[in-house]
């Protein structure tokens, strides 16, 4: 037996793997035969002048927005990619050393990536987490084949299953057919965007300046995207865009849903291309099977009821669908050697 293999066997029968949901917003871990085993804000706290890492997760969240000059609160990933290369390799180090305790033998990582990534960016992935300590190759899965498996659709059947995966970087739409992605569309809109368009609203409505946590708080809290039975109203604090002093000022859910519109009208449009590409023998499958929404985004009220009206498909949210796409990588990772070669991609280089 050649000595990688048997690696791998040794990795395998002390569950040494991990698999990974490398997430904007959140980055989420499974441990083989444990389960979901982590699940932290994609935050990194650094100190600026010596360049050492103070803090990462949900600490460092805590911290954004509220740190001195040399202290600066780093979000390694933007719109699903790797944007600061150092930090993610230094976040995805401290998560692997946190769940990794035999620390002799590297362990094996499946890492989910948007399905729209180039392959620049893919191999960005790999080489943090092969220089965070994974053991080479770090393999690749797509996140809507990821999400469609943790939401325990038919992916291995003969029949089109429609996945809609909301995160905080991207929306990633796919028809999926005997264990391969037949249409897919990626666009980088997800939470982020819907923050953000919080945020703008409420400064050209209320001239009032909110920060990023607060925008986040008032899109869990207020945020819809049909109109619901019962609307709600809440007070928020913020600076005053005249003074420069801070205020109080109410908001509705009608104000927030009429501010994250063009964000969410992008989502809707993506699922309505993705059916534009469909073949027709599938469509027919998605009209009688419905449309699975997961991910963050999938939690915002009313997003099903707004799919289903303007596709005229019945729409399902999954079951925790934060944990969808690690859960499916996490499945892969119990049936690597079966699975590997017809769902996992791997770069060489």
């Amino acid at each position: 037996m050649k000595p990688q293999n048997m690696l791998d066997v040794l990795a395998s029968v002390i569950g040494n793997d991990i698999a990974l949901d490398l997430g904007t917003a959140n980055t989420v871990m499974y441990s083989r035969g444990k389960g979901v085993v982590l699940n932290e804000p994609s935050v990194v706290a650094v100190d600026t002048q010596s360049r050492k890492v103070l803090s990462v997760g949900s600490e460092a969240k805590d911290m954004v927005g509220r740190t001195p000059k040399h202290v600066r609160a780093v979000r390694p990933l933007r719109d699903g990619v790797i944007a600061d290369f150092d930090m993610c390799e230094e976040m995805l180090r401290y998560f692997i050393q946190s769940m990794n305790h035999r620390r002799w033998i590297k362990p094996r990582m499946v890492i989910a990536v948007p399905s729209g990534i180039t392959g620049v960016e893919q191999r960005a992935v790999q080489e943090a987490a092969e220089y965070a300590g994974a053991r080479r190759p770090v393999k690749i899965i797509e996140e809507p084949m990821a999400a469609a498996i943790g939401s325990n659709m038919k992916v291995w059947e003969p029949v089109g299953n429609m996945i809609v995966d909301i995160g905080g970087g991207t929306t990633e739409v796919a028809v999926i057919s005997l264990g391969g992605i037949v249409t897919n569309k990626s666009t980088r809109v997800g939470g982020d965007e819907i923050d953000e368009a919080i945020m703008q609203y409420i400064k050209k409505e209320l001239s009032l300046m909110v920060g990023e946590r607060t925008a986040e708080q008032i899109k869990m809290t207020l945020g819809s995207a049909y109109p619901l039975e019962q609307e709600m109203q809440a007070e928020i604090r913020g600076m005053d865009l005249t003074t420069g002093l801070p205020r109080t000022s109410t908001i509705t859910t009608v104000d927030v849903r009429m501010g994250i519109q063009e964000p969410v009208n992008d989502i809707c449009d993506a699922v309505c291309s993705t059916l534009d590409d469909t073949p027709p023998e599938l469509a027919a499958d998605i009209m009688e099977k419905g449309i699975m929404l997961t991910g963050g985004g999938a939690l915002l009220r009313g997003l099903d009821q707004l799919v289903a009206n303007e596709t005229g498909i019945p729409v399902t949210v999954a079951h925790d669908p934060l944990t969808s796409v690690v859960r499916g990588s996490g499945q892969i990772l119990e049936n690597l050697e079966r699975l590997s070669d017809s769902v996992i991609s791997t770069n060489s280089y």
